[in-house]
């Protein structure tokens, strides 16, 4: 009761002309307490949201923000906002009622170019996050009354820096500093609003809307090749990127690779120049000056989403939150985008040569991968057979040569492949290359296991005559014992 007491004496403060130290203060205050939900309940009201709207300056119809003094108000504004629409349902409704997002992004055009108001950008994004969370109605209003779209793209661009060398492609200075963590966390809530803005865009999308979204996945590619200033903010960046990707039409995931320039293609020919000429299998691959080449194609962007996919297997827990969408991912673009395929074959199944262990055993990305098909998480064993499935153009030999029938069986029989065959999607005709090695340990390679086994001795040799007559004595009898139960089985089914 005190508490509540305590809101309402602060709102009553609010509303008065005080110094912006004040304000400050008391919205402090208001923050920490509007953590608990019953002390929100009697506070939560349309005169009192009003009152932190104005204060947020969500009602200023001024398109500029001049007075440096009352940042401090807008953040604290922002921040109380954000705890008291995540706790109360009423605020939730409210919020509706005074159309709140639509405020929202009005704000974000007054200081989207801003750097130095980082603060009220990355607050007013986690807003917008818990709005269109909480109200499945507002992505649709972010998405086509409020362009939400292409306005929080110009919010990521302007915290990425983005300089634009050609339409779709991004200027990277790999020797540049790392982002700021003001940018970094600005960065992530973009990301978060934009997720839940787009979320059914993959499955329903107007053909206009291609430039767009190819824009936004160009955007994400430069966000991919950065780094944030931790390891750990880095991998958050990267991790909300990734499921944003997850949004995007797999066709317009296209820019996520992009030919290399005349410079970079000079680099590359001396660089395959310079490989021995029996590494003829390598030579498609490339690393130049931090730059992953295959055919002629920068493939930065996804060599950094297959070590990121490594990183959280490695991990080794929370593998549907944290793994799947980035399989996901991978195998989407796999099967859409032919060079992301023949890319990533090169990189997780490259042509086999020792096979004297277990498909599952060992560190390289193919063991880890085919450990995963025989995962409990049926959900996660399922989207890492999949991609593995993907990369060998759903051809079920090709498969149970890198995995083994042992690991394959669960996929092959959902998809009622179990005789053999292949998927129903169409692949380029190019075949593998078999390596000698692995042609000469083929007559010996156990299907089941997928590794090479040494032959078993036949305990026959072993036997003397007598040996070998008693046993044949043994299987005859055997024989006759299981006759005669057909045959009393049958009886008794014909008396029936």
């Amino acid at each position: 009761m005190l508490y509540i007491k305590l809101c309402e004496g602060i709102f009553k403060v609010l509303v008065k002309d005080i110094p912006a130290t004040c304000q400050v203060s008391c919205l402090e205050v208001l923050r920490i307490l509007s953590r608990d939900k019953k002390v929100l309940v009697p506070v939560t009201t349309k005169e009192n949201m009003q009152i932190l709207l104005r204060l947020a300056k969500l009602n200023e119809s001024d398109d500029s923000l001049e007075k440096v003094s009352e940042f401090p108000v807008i953040v604290e504004s922002l921040k109380c906002l954000c705890n008291i629409v995540f706790n109360s349902q009423m605020a939730q409704q409210l919020s509706l009622e005074l159309n709140l997002a639509a405020k929202l992004c009005n704000l974000l055009r007054k200081c989207k170019d801003r750097k130095f108001i980082n603060d009220i950008k990355c607050f007013d994004l986690r807003l917008l996050f818990l709005l269109s969370l909480l109200h499945t109605d507002i992505r649709s209003q972010l998405r086509y009354e409020l362009q939400g779209l292409p306005l929080l793209t110009q919010i990521l661009e302007s915290a990425f820096s983005i300089k634009w060398t050609d339409e779709y492609e991004s200027a990277i200075d790999h020797n540049g500093p790392p982002l700021s963590p003001q940018e970094t966390d600005c960065a992530i809530e973009a990301l978060k609003a934009l997720f839940n803005v787009t979320v059914d865009s993959w499955k329903v999308h107007k053909e206009s809307d291609s430039h767009q979204f190819r824009v936004m996945a160009a955007v994400l590619r430069h966000c991919l090749l950065i780094v944030g200033p931790t390891e750990d903010k880095t991998e958050e960046l990267h991790s909300n990127a990734v499921n944003l990707l997850s949004n995007v039409p797999v066709s317009c995931l296209d820019v996520l690779i992009c030919p290399l320039t005349h410079e970079e293609t000079a680099q590359e020919a001396t660089t395959l120049d310079e490989l021995p000429s029996d590494k003829t299998a390598e030579k498609e691959t490339v690393l130049k000056n931090n730059t992953m080449v295959y055919n002629g194609m920068n493939m930065e962007a996804i060599h950094v989403l297959l070590n990121f996919m490594e990183k959280r297997i490695d991990k080794g827990s929370s593998y549907r939150e944290g793994l799947t969408p980035v399989l996901s991912l991978l195998t989407e673009c796999s099967r859409a985008h032919r060079n992301i395929r023949k890319f990533l074959k090169d990189q997780v199944l490259p042509p086999l040569r020792d096979v004297t262990n277990r498909p599952e055993v060992g560190s390289t990305v193919r063991n880890k991968l085919v450990r995963l098909m025989t995962h409990v998480d049926l959900g996660v064993k399922q989207i890492a057979a999949e991609f593995l499935f993907v990369l060998c153009k759903e051809r079920v030999d090709s498969l149970l040569k890198y995995t083994g029938y042992g690991n394959a069986a669960g996929l092959l029989a959902a998809r009622g492949l179990l005789a053999g065959g292949r998927g129903d999607n169409w692949y380029s005709e190019d075949e593998d290359t078999d390596t000698e090695e692995y042609k000469n340990a083929k007559p010996n390679i156990n299907l089941i296991t997928g590794h090479l086994e040494e032959p078993m001795p036949n305990p026959i040799d072993e036997m003397t005559e007598e040996q070998k007559e008693y046993e044949a004595m043994k299987l005859v009898n055997m024989l006759d014992k299981l006759s005669r139960r057909a045959d009393v089985k049958d009886l008794h089914q014909d008396g029936g």
